[in-house]
Order: C-alpha cells, then sequence, then structure tokens
C-alpha cells in the first residue's frame, strides 16, 4: 500500500486529486495540507511513502518544503505538482531532492503512473527539464568533494551510469548495451545503493556533477 500525502493551497485541486488516488486499491491517502508548513508537519507526523507537493504554497513553497524533508533524513519521497514544466523552481525542487515533477492538468493515468514510480523508487524527468538541470545549473557548478563509492562501481555500473545521466530510460540503455530492460535496472538499483543515492534523479545530479557524464 502506498501511503501519500497531497499539499497545495487550492481545496478543490486537494480534494480532486485526493478523490482520484483514493479510488485505487493500492494507494491510500493519509493527509492534505493548504501549505508548506502544514505538510512539513504530516511528514513528520505519518512518514508517508509520497508527498505530492505543490511547487507554489505559502509559508513555506514545494522547493523548500522538499530541502527540508530531504535534509531531514525522511524516507518521504517528493512529487512536485507545477503548472508549467518551464518552472524555474521546478529545478530548484529537483536540486533540493524531488524524485519528479507532474503538471496539474495531466491526466488520471498520468497521476496514478507518477505515484506509483516514485514510490517504487523512480523518477519522472522529461529531457528539456534535464537539459536546463545540467547546463544552467550543474556544468559550471565547482569542483565537489570525493564521491563515497564510486570505487566500487563496475566497470558496467560506470557505463549505465553515464546513459542514466544522458536521460535515456532503462529500455533505451537496455538496447545500448545490449542487455534486458530487468538486467538494467539491476545495475542501477546496485548503482544507487553503492552511492548512497535516493534516486534516479540523484544519480543524474551525482554524475554530472563529478564529471561522470
Amino acid at each position: 500500500m502506498i501511503r501519500l500525502i497531497v499539499a497545495d493551497d487550492q481545496e478543490l485541486v486537494r480534494e480532486g486529486i485526493a478523490a482520484i488516488l483514493e479510488a485505487e486499491p493500492d494507494i491510500e491517502v493519509v493527509g492534505s495540507a493548504a501549505d508548506g508548513a502544514e505538510a512539513l508537519g504530516l511528514v513528520h507526523a505519518v512518514q508517508p511513502d509520497v508527498a505530492l507537493i505543490d511547487i507554489r504554497m505559502p509559508e513555506i513553497d514545494g522547493v523548500e518544503a522538499t530541502r527540508r524533508i530531504v535534509q531531514g533524513g525522511s524516507a518521504t519521497r517528493v512529487l512536485i505538482l507545477t503548472t508549467f514544466a518551464t518552472d524555474a523552481n521546478v529545478v530548484g525542487a529537483l536540486r533540493a531532492g524531488a524524485s519528479g515533477f507532474l503538471l496539474k492538468d495531466a491526466p488520471k493515468t498520468s497521476l496514478l503512473a507518477a505515484v506509483r514510480a516514485i514510490a517504487a523508487g523512480d523518477a519522472l524527468l522529461n529531457a528539456s527539464v534535464l537539459d536546463r538541470l545540467v547546463h544552467d545549473h550543474l556544468d559550471d557548478a565547482p569542483a565537489p568533494a570525493p564521491l563515497p563509492g564510486l570505487e566500487r562501481l563496475t566497470t558496467r555500473e560506470r557505463e549505465i551510469l553515464t546513459l542514466v545521466a544522458a536521460g535515456l530510460s532503462n529500455e533505451q540503455i537496455a538496447a545500448k548495451v545490449f542487455l534486458s530492460s530487468n538486467t538494467v535496472k539491476t545495475h542501477i538499483a546496485r548503482t544507487l545503493t553503492k552511492l548512497e543515492a535516493r534516486d534516479r534523479i540523484h544519480l543524474v545530479i551525482l554524475a554530472h556533477t563529478h564529471g561522470l557524464a
């Protein structure tokens, strides 16, 4: 069962999303919040698997709420809600540790798929946002400290990591390196563990900031 909270300053939006999610047998909405401060309190209190958070909220916005959730060590994964994919704050939220973003007008099937993907440890990031994340925010960043766990990666895991950083899906990577999608998924899971990365987006950020992409 996926336990989830919804945070949006518009009551009708919260209720509409909650109604869609509650109709699913594998999803339980365990709380809703009208602002970022309330969302943080809910995450602390109920420890949901997923926090669906609007990027623009009063008190504490979605970017700062995401940062506090991640830095607080919570296992809750954040899925950002936004009106426009081009919102610069989306990149800020991803850098803060969000596992992906979803447009508010996305169809029901996309909402459900996104929640399930995030809960399973995957990430949602389209090519245009990946490009902005890399070229506008990562390429010119100062050299970071050595990455713990990097020496533990196998040659194959390093190869797949560079392809993840390029924005390829598991299926695309599988075709490129002549492996099954399940084998690629296993390599990515091991890489996540070795690098202590939260999810796929965190891998992208680590790869670019440490010159592995």
